[in-house]
């Protein structure tokens, strides 16, 4: 693996840390701060209104500016929001920290995957992002795993803290690398003009499509996500520290389901991992949905995060495919600005539905949403580079 590609996964690894670790908290913060299950939800809700005002913004920045600087940022505002998290006992304190990582994740995402997109071979590309989602999930999992021991000792604000000061001085790290210091391009008046013309490139028939396709998906994945653990605690009657240390156990998964992603990327082409890969959290979402005895319940769920987390590479694979390179950041913007865009609203509107019903009816809510999402996306026609 070259130098730059490693450190940009490990940047990868210290930013998903808390990932997984607010949507873990819910239940814990319902209790403490004694909210409803909606007002709860808003600790998904207004920080993936952050990402969204960032995405189109995070996009200009990763043609511009030099990676190794945003990726610093990424690192310095990560750090900085956990020590913040750590510290604070009012709950829209806690929800600006999170907002504020929110921030950070999509400068790192843009940045990092648009630099992976330019050095990576085409043939090579769904195996390095394969890489960088695995090491997502090992830090996703250290995150969530780490939050379960803190729960059952010092309390869940250690697990904030205890990553903030590797997070910083990893960020330092990066700042003085030579590897990733990429020089912005100059752009005279004849190439503003090109990049007009380029900008209407991005917004083509077959990313339009797969903008929809995703967007639809990314509404039951979000609802699933964000409500896991609720539904292990409320229904399934599992302690909170359990609750947590069994959603850890999914981003080790994911850890396979990355590698597994971006090789069959590779092998069969991004559309049909993508749907093969859609197909099966359809299926595991289905099977859980019916789990009783807690052992089947952690195997089940454990398949549906292989799956979920092999997503990643044939999507991101996809988006550089029918893009044009010299836009690949504000290409990449766009992409995350579709999800930013869902998941913004998707938590508020899963709690509504789950405070009229039951927090199991998430299921088919999310079933149903990647079904529509896995139809739509057999429309994308084959651009002239193999996805």
């Amino acid at each position: 693996m070259e130098k730059p590609l490693w450190m940009i996964c490990v940047t990868h690894m210290f930013l998903e840390t808390y990932l997984l670790v607010q949507v873990a908290l819910i239940p814990v913060i319902t209790r403490e701060f004694q909210l409803s299950l909606l007002e709860a939800s808003l600790v998904a809700t207004v920080p993936s209104l952050f990402t969204l005002l960032m995405n189109i913004p995070s996009g200009f920045l990763a043609d511009r500016f030099s990676t190794n600087h945003l990726l610093f940022a990424s690192m310095l505002i990560e750090g900085l929001s956990a020590l913040l998290i750590s510290q604070t006992y009012n709950f829209w304190m806690l929800v600006l920290g999170v907002s504020l990582m929110k921030i950070a994740s999509r400068i790192y995402h843009i940045s990092g995957l648009s630099q992976i997109s330019r050095f990576a071979k085409p043939e090579r590309m769904g195996r390095s992002i394969g890489f960088q989602n695995a090491l997502g999930s090992l830090g996703s999992a250290a995150g969530v795993v780490s939050l379960a021991v803190f729960l059952s000792t010092l309390g869940w604000r250690w697990s904030y803290l205890f990553w903030a000061f590797p997070i910083l001085i990893w960020g330092f790290i990066l700042l003085r690398s030579p590897q990733l210091k990429t020089k912005p391009t100059d752009k005279t008046e004849i190439e503003k003009q090109e990049r007009l013309m380029k900008l209407s490139l991005i917004f083509s028939a077959p990313l339009l499509i797969f903008l929809v396709a995703i967007g639809i998906r990314e509404v039951g994945s979000t609802g699933i996500s964000t409500f896991m653990t609720t539904y292990f605690v409320s229904t399934r009657g599992l302690s909170e520290s359990t609750a947590s240390l069994i959603f850890g156990l999914g981003p080790f998964m994911g850890i396979v389901g990355s590698l597994a992603g971006g090789y069959m990327t590779e092998r069969t082409g991004a559309k049909k991992a993508l749907s093969w890969a859609v197909l099966g959290c359809v299926v595991s979402l289905s099977i859980l949905s019916l789990m009783t005895h807690v052992y089947l319940l952690v195997l089940v769920y454990l398949v549906y995060a292989l799956f979920s987390n092999s997503l990643w590479s044939p999507m991101n694979t996809i988006v550089a495919a029918i893009t044009p390179e010299s836009e690949r950041g504000l290409s990449y913007s766009i992409y995350f600005f579709t999800e930013g865009l869902i998941a913004s609203f998707t938590p508020t509107l899963v709690a509504g539905v789950i405070e009229l019903s039951d927090v199991w009816f998430v299921f088919p809510f999310s079933i149903i949403f990647m079904i529509m999402g896995l139809i739509i996306l057999q429309l994308l026609p084959k651009p002239k580079k193999q996805v």
